[in-house]
């Protein structure tokens, strides 16, 4: 079960927890004991995924980095780039040679030194870039350079911090669902334990933390509408309509009474309004490629109102960190996705789906078979080709779970 409950950690945390029987426990140890089976007993109670068991093997490896001494950091300097020549060059080399990124034999660097950045060193960087969710362009930036310089003991805590939470959720991780990693900016959709599909997303900003819960994703709907949440509205969109009274005709938005009636915009006197007095109104915008939920949303019920959807802002998909929306899962292949829970190639696939679309009515499916969706924080993740992706700890959960970790240890639950 691990060693932290994660129910102290955040409130929002409702996956099963895994049964504990102490005394059963303890008997089966004792009788590992008598037979001898220490290790054997060990092993069985670990998390038999394979995702745990290469989390392992890095973490051990990083270890033994750590105790050969690691890395040191690259000095600040120019944006070094492929061709050019640097004096931080070599420094750069061995880093990247002691991380796995480029091949060669662990030599510091020695007299005289080879200041050019070849095209093997630009490959090794582009390799590091992707590990760590940057731009994998080559140049060595202020954002590449401060990912190269985190220690390596900071990189066992952050492995050591996520096999935790593989221990709270690998059980769960089984058959056909959806999995939404939150600090990774993906999502994918997993068949028979395995992902067969991935797309990027866009997650809550900082202020507005998507929050980490499972559910069960039950219809799709095309055309959706959105009904503007009280949140966004106040926070949002009130100083936005009191500044220019003319936002909310030029985005589609409706305003509707309390008995579904619209109402005309110009007769609310929108001062009135704010923080402390929300207006006696609905704020719905119509079906359309500008609607913030794009042209297909997909549905689980929770008491946070955050779901899976589409989004006209596809250029923020370039970006690497994206922390842009309210705490919904912006997909940058939502049809995609969409077809795969539908799971009905002959009635729902791309091209049916454009037709609904096309005739610009909402419309809901529901779903034949409804499919897990689980939304995890992974900042460390150990990869099949013996490397580690890392991503930044965009809403800071690792500093309290790794705290715990590092407490003094009572029986969990």
């Amino acid at each position: 079960v691990g060693k932290v409950n994660p129910e102290k950690l955040s409130s929002q945390w409702n996956f099963s927890a895994r049964p504990l029987d102490v005394e059963a426990g303890l008997e089966r140890f004792r009788l590992a004991l008598a037979a001898g089976e220490i290790a054997e007993s060990f092993e069985r109670a670990r998390p038999q995924h394979p995702w745990y068991q290469r989390g392992r093997k890095r973490l051990k490896e990083y270890r033994a980095l750590e105790t050969a001494g690691g890395w040191s950091p690259i000095s600040t300097g120019p944006t070094m780039k492929p061709g050019m020549s640097d004096p931080r060059v070599p420094a750069l080399r061995y880093r990247l040679t002691v991380s796995k990124d480029l091949e060669g034999t662990l030599e510091a660097p020695t007299p005289p030194y080879d200041t050019l950045y070849d095209a093997a060193l630009e490959a090794a960087v582009k390799r590091f870039q992707q590990r760590h969710g940057l731009t994998p362009d080559g140049a060595i930036g202020p954002g590449t350079l401060q990912a190269l310089n985190v220690p390596v003991s900071a990189r066992i805590d952050q492995i050591r911090v996520n096999l935790e939470r593989s221990r709270w959720v690998l059980h769960e991780l089984h058959g056909n669902f959806v999995l939404v990693d939150v600090a990774g900016f993906n999502v994918s959709y997993f068949r028979d334990d395995e992902p067969v599909w991935t797309s990027k997303v866009i997650v809550g900003r900082p202020y507005r933390e998507t929050p980490i819960f499972k559910s069960t994703i039950s219809y799709v709907v095309f055309n959706p509408t959105w009904t503007i949440p009280a949140g966004i509205l106040v926070k949002d969109k009130l100083p936005v309509i009191k500044r220019d009274p003319g936002y909310l005709k030029r985005n589609n938005i409706r305003v509707i009474d309390s008995s579904g009636r619209e109402v005309d915009p110009r007769s609310v006197n929108w001062s009135r309004y704010g923080a402390g007095r929300l207006p006696p109104y609905q704020l719905r915008q119509d079906p359309g490629d500008d609607n913030a939920l794009g042209l297909v949303k997909i549905m689980f019920p929770n008491q946070y109102s955050v779901y899976l959807h589409d989004t006209p802002s596809k250029s923020l998909f370039d970006k690497d960190e994206r922390i842009f929306s309210s705490g919904c899962i912006r997909v940058q292949k939502a049809f995609e996705l969409a077809e795969l829970v539908l799971a009905d190639s002959s009635r729902w696939n791309q091209a049916t789906m454009a037709e609904a679309v096309a005739a610009k009515a909402t419309k809901t499916v529901n779903l034949a078979t409804p499919v897990p969706v689980l939304l995890l924080y992974w900042t460390a993740q150990p990869t099949p080709d013996g490397q580690v992706i890392f991503r930044n700890d965009i809403y800071a959960r690792d500093p309290p779970t790794l705290a715990a970790l590092n407490s003094d240890f009572t029986l969990p639950r």
